[in-house]
C-alpha cells in the first residue's frame, strides 16, 4: 500500500481560530493516488485512522503524524495495496 501523510483540516468557521499559524496540528496517512485528486478537485480523502478531509497542505519533514494512522501504517505488510 502506498501512503503519504496529509494534514488534518480545521472545519471551524473562518475567524474562529485564535492563532495566526495555519499549520495543521498533525498529518494523516492516506492513499497516495488520492492526494492529487483531492488537491485538484477538492474531493475528501479518508485517512487510515478514518478521518475525512480535503487535501490542503503537504507535510514537511519532522511534522507531527497522527498516532492512530502511524500505528495502522506500521502494522501493514510491506508492498500491500
Amino acid at each position: 500500500m502506498s501512503t503519504q501523510t496529509l494534514p488534518e483540516v480545521d472545519t471551524r468557521p473562518e475567524g474562529t481560530d485564535t492563532s495566526d499559524d495555519d499549520t495543521p496540528k498533525m498529518f494523516h496517512y492516506v492513499k497516495k493516488n488520492k492526494i492529487a485528486e483531492s488537491a485538484v478537485m477538492g474531493n475528501h480523502v479518508v485517512a487510515l485512522c478514518g478521518e475525512v478531509f480535503p487535501v490542503t497542505k503537504s507535510p514537511k519533514p519532522g511534522s507531527p503524524v497522527c498516532p492512530d494512522c502511524q500505528k495502522i501504517y506500521q502494522g501493514l505488510r510491506p508492498g500491500s495495496d
